[in-house]
């Protein structure tokens, strides 16, 4: 008889402090044999040369992955100049000899400055982008031709933090889908001396930041000592830019139905804006998004996310299980 999966013992957010040479798959697994659990997710994954910020939802709160599809990115990101690389980062294989430049700041300045905005970008061709249903990383080591189309993104903050050498220090916020790679990449273009992706550390992926963070082998010390929850940011806590609502028992019976349901405006409490230490400036990223609320029981439970049909009239259109 096949094994029953184990259910999750813990709901809610981890945000794990990712080591380099790891892949995020990597590091889901880890977290599934530590907490003793498989329903765990992440919020969008790192390469393994990158280390910092890698969400993990967990248990119930996989099933509020989708409302945090649009979060913005912020990164401390080294790039080198003087050659370009196959994969556009310090992993693949020079495109040429190493010129050794000597950078301007103010020239690096200015390259930095007029990618601010939203513009087209072409991914690296060792991405996860699919062309007719295949990665296109797959292609590129077959040395097969990848051709990925441009896709529009925007970049909120490109700051040179020091440059020294050929070596220049950045702090990147950006939209969900760009790729720090190809950001060296251009600017090494445009330089004429070529570049790539040396070093970079994820810092916040909207409200979660570097500081929430924990390695692994600090989780796997917590979980021997019986202390896995003090790193969980608990479901309740979750989508803070949400307004909120608390129900009646009967109200509450409606909603785990998936019934429609109305609020009086005095009942529904404002979200908030993240002002965390090193999170991201704003917490989504430009693209509209439908009015939401979260729908909490009479015990401060997080019973499901609704939108809005007309005004005061709610459809959920997440509903949690009722905690086991």
């Amino acid at each position: 008889m096949p094994k029953k999966p184990q259910p999750a013992s813990l709901d809610g957010a981890l945000v794990i402090d990712k080591p380099q040479g790891r892949t995020s798959h990597d590091v889901v697994d880890a977290a599934r044999r530590i907490l003793g659990f498989r329903q765990i997710g992440h919020l969008g994954t790192l390469d393994p040369l990158a280390t910092g910020v890698l969400v993990l939802l967990l248990g119930r709160a996989t099933r509020l992955a989708q409302f945090y599809a649009g979060r913005r990115k912020r990164y401390d990101s080294t790039f080198r100049f003087g050659f370009a690389t196959d994969t556009y980062d310090a992993d693949g294989t020079p495109a040429g000899p190493d010129t050794s430049p000597t950078l301007d700041r103010a020239e690096i300045e200015r390259l930095a400055a007029a990618r601010i905005g939203i513009f087209p970008q072409v991914p690296p061709p060792y991405s996860a982008k699919k062309i007719h249903g295949r990665p296109a990383h797959e292609l590129a080591r077959q040395k097969k031709p990848v051709e990925l189309k441009a896709v529009d993104l925007e970049v909120y903050d490109f700051r040179v933090k020091e440059v020294s050498g050929s070596l220049a220090k950045f702090s990147i916020e950006c939209a969900a889908g760009t790729y720090i790679r190809s950001l060296a990449h251009d600017m090494g273009a445009a330089l004429g001396c070529g570049a790539h992706l040396a070093e970079i550390v994820r810092t916040a992926v909207g409200e979660f930041t570097l500081d929430q963070a924990v390695k692994l082998e600090d989780l796997e010390r917590a979980a021997t000592a019986g202390e896995l929850s003090r790193y969980v940011i608990p479901l309740e806590r979750l989508l803070p830019e949400l307004p909120s609502v608390t129900v009646l028992p009967q109200m509450e019976t409606r909603v785990r139905h998936g019934s429609k349901f109305n609020v009086q405006i005095a009942q529904i409490q404002p979200g908030r804006a993240s002002s965390a230490q090193g999170a991201t400036a704003e917490l989504n990223s430009g693209e509209w998004k439908p009015a939401r609320l979260r729908v909490f029981s009479q015990q401060e439970r997080l019973i499901a996310i609704a939108e809005a049909v007309v005004p005061r009239t709610y459809q959920p259109v997440v509903v949690l299980e009722i905690e086991p």
